[in-house]
């Protein structure tokens, strides 16, 4: 990556969990744009396996998944000579800066996340430190790489607040190190609604197999999915309040397409919800074949993934390091010699 381009082009940062193949809500609501954005900006995109501790995986399941992630971004189009791509917990910067960042985020404002309280109702079991101190994590991933922008939806975005309030503790504390992030918002992201409950967020974790499409699902799985999609009465495809199901096959239609609700309309005048559900799953089908193929080619090339991913780690340490070492002088840590 040449060096003129980092002083020209700004920086987005972004990680993703390893706990499951991604879905076709989380390929058109983020890892499709990332793709466009490696031309525009300079891109840092990781593997959250940190983060994943959160909650209990088996151990071997959890390396394989971190593996799988790491491919799949490649077979969507993440190009490791335009962006870096790298395996979080291979950079021990992450884990060194989450604790700095403990320790400068405010008990009262991390029991006041959302996303706290969402995950400690559906997993009573196991309410960890980990999951309460998860946003100061997630403060330190950013700002260690002096990010611009971070792509966020909507249950993101208190988690940038919480990061931007941190680092202006800190700049106000200890003097300026930290540039404080902005939200990313790109145009072309899809909400991506189950297909069995329309008003959820098409989940990895969803139990139900029938809601949810993962993007190396094959053509003949993918079109009967989507024909099972629930939808309402009715038999006109338009975008209107109270028509959920059809609602979000139009989204994902046009995210694919790049029709408008429109245009989508005027295609499907006349024509059943039969005829609209086999058209959103071929065109479903057909985006994703590229990436399953592509998947399946680099999951079989293993010592090149290894390579990746060690050249990755390597170019993440060096800038991370970096900050790290500022903000360890700055707090009145002794540095080795």
């Amino acid at each position: 990556m040449a060096e003129e381009a980092k002083d020209t082009k700004k920086i987005i940062l972004s990680g993703i969990q390893p706990t499951g193949v991604f879905t076709l809500g989380n390929y058109l609501g983020a890892v499709k744009s990332w793709k466009n954005l490696q031309e525009e900006y300079l891109c840092y995109y990781f593997i959250a396996d940190l983060h994943s501790l959160t909650i209990h995986i088996d151990p071997a399941k959890r390396r394989a998944q971190t593996r799988e992630a790491f491919a799949l971004l490649l077979a969507c189009g993440i190009d490791p000579e335009k962006s870096l791509v790298f395996v979080q917990s291979h950079n021990k910067c992450h884990a060194e800066m989450g604790w700095i960042m403990d320790c400068c985020s405010q008990f009262g404002e991390l029991s006041r996340m959302t996303q706290f309280k969402d995950k400690s109702a559906k997993h009573p079991d196991n309410i960890n430190a980990g999951l309460f101190t998860y946003p100061a994590l997630m403060a330190g991933d950013i700002l260690l790489y002096q990010a611009d922008y971070v792509p966020v939806g909507a249950d993101q975005t208190q988690h940038l607040e919480f990061t931007r309030d941190v680092a202006t503790r800190f700049n106000h504390t200890y003097g300026e190190v930290f540039k404080l992030p902005e939200g990313y918002f790109p145009k072309a992201g899809a909400r991506v609604m189950s297909l069995q409950d329309p008003t959820s967020k098409m989940s990895k974790s969803d139990t139900n197999p029938k809601a949810t499409i993962s993007i190396l699902d094959d053509e003949k799985t993918i079109l009967k999915k989507f024909k099972s999609a629930v939808t309402d009465s009715e038999a006109e495809v338009c975008y209107r309040e109270g028509k959920d199901g059809i609602n979000n096959l139009m989204t994902i239609y046009a995210a694919i397409t790049h029709k408008t609700m429109e245009d989508i309309t005027r295609e499907f005048a006349g024509k059943g919800y039969g005829d609209f559900k086999t058209a959103v799953g071929e065109a479903v089908a057909e985006e994703l074949r590229p990436i399953r193929e592509r998947f399946a080619a680099l999951m079989e090339d293993r010592a090149y993934l290894d390579e990746e991913m060690k050249k990755g780690a390597e170019r993440a340490a060096k800038i991370a390091s970096k900050t790290l070492t500022k903000v360890k002088k700055r707090v009145g840590l002794l540095l080795e010699k």
